[in-house]
């Protein structure tokens, strides 16, 4: 059961800016973090490959789901060629033989499906959330502390 309470509100200016942005929430209960094992490696090295056959680091800008998150970051003001799109940005890794790190096997779960699906995806710990969840644009001078930073950073907004 989906609890309404940990299903983001979109900010209203947000909504009314983008109007088909939705949310799709799942929850995926018993997960154990911890060390991902051989049979992730095995699923990473296939996708690997798959990727590679699939395309190239040319041909992905014309990927229409990588096209349409480029177009939205040009609407919302950020360069898509010095930020890319995460999903696009794993795939580019790939393509240009640079490695996908092993975090662990709930991490690197998510960026797997994200390379597959072509979608960016996002992984919350629900027990550690509290309240309303919002999806909004960062305010200036608003910090994050994003994955594998030691100090919290200011975002990169528009403009």
């Amino acid at each position: 059961m989906i609890d309404a309470e940990m299903t983001p509100e979109i900010e209203p200016s947000l909504r009314d800016r983008f109007p088909g942005l939705h949310v799709i929430v799942e929850y995926v209960d018993g997960v154990r973090m911890e060390e991902s094992g051989a049979e992730l490696q095995e699923f990473k090295e296939a996708l690997c490959g798959e990727v590679k056959r699939k395309c190239s680091l040319e041909s992905l800008k014309d990927v229409s789901i990588f096209r349409s998150y480029r177009d939205f970051f040009w609407k919302v003001g950020i360069d898509p060629t010095k930020i890319r799109p995460a999903a696009e940005a794993l795939v580019r890794r790939i393509l240009a033989d640079k490695p996908i790190p092993m975090i662990n096997n709930v991490v690197d779960s998510y960026n797997l499906a994200s390379i597959k699906t072509e979608v960016a995806l996002a992984a919350f710990n629900r027990d550690e959330l509290r309240g309303g969840l919002l999806m909004r644009t960062a305010e200036s001078g608003e910090r994050f502390h994003g994955i594998g930073m030691n100090e919290p950073s200011l975002p990169l907004l528009p403009g």
